[in-house]
């Protein structure tokens, strides 16, 4: 894997209750030399949880980074012409993001650079944490795994008896996926028990 300057644009939507699975592999991919631009949801940016405060997670996005934030969408839009990024990176992906990014709808700084990425005809790599993606959101998530230049990091149900229609994303693989989009391939097996 070799992800060394590589520049990932790193967007976080409002899975909260993710978060302590995904910072860590934010700073993975520090490590592996990879140049890492943050992209908050408005959610992110505005919502305290029984999972942390707001401002606790931009200050910890920061820290890992070492970059200011992308936090509007007059901020994103250049990552396509003018800034364009290797890979873009939406973890966690809620089922809220998922349905909007499948119809095209651009209302958050995160699909605004998803969608600057696409353009370039750069891989997007979503991971997946939502409690409908086997219910309503089915139909958005088939859409997407057919998508051109869309990849999923390996997901699978996190409980499937109390949450059967709740899927979840392997977080630790997610700089393999993005070692293999860039490639232009989809990490196998995308289903895996959780």
């Amino acid at each position: 894997m070799n992800l060394k300057g590589k520049r990932i644009g790193f967007g976080l939507t409002g899975s909260h209750c993710t978060y302590d699975d995904t910072f860590p592999q934010m700073q993975r991919l520090m490590d592996l030399g990879a140049e890492v631009v943050p992209i908050v949801s408005y959610t992110v940016q505005t919502t305290d949880t029984k999972f942390g405060d707001a401002a606790d997670h931009i200050n910890k996005i920061s820290e890992i980074t070492q970059k200011s934030l992308i936090s509007t969408i007059p901020e994103a839009e250049p990552l396509g012409p003018k800034e364009p990024l290797d890979c873009m990176v939406i973890a966690p992906l809620t089922g809220n993001s998922l349905s909007k990014f499948a119809n095209a709808l651009t209302d958050s700084p995160v699909l605004m650079a998803a969608k600057a990425t696409l353009r370039n005809r750069k891989p997007v790599v979503l991971a997946i944490s939502t409690n409908d993606a086997l219910a309503l959101n089915g139909a958005n998530l088939a859409k997407l795994l057919v998508a051109k230049n869309v990849y999923f990091v390996p997901f699978g149900q996190d409980d499937p008896i109390q949450k059967p229609t709740s899927l979840v994303a392997h977080m630790d693989l997610l700089a393999e996926t993005i070692d293999h989009a860039i490639e232009g391939k989809q990490l196998q097996p995308v289903l895996k028990q959780y």
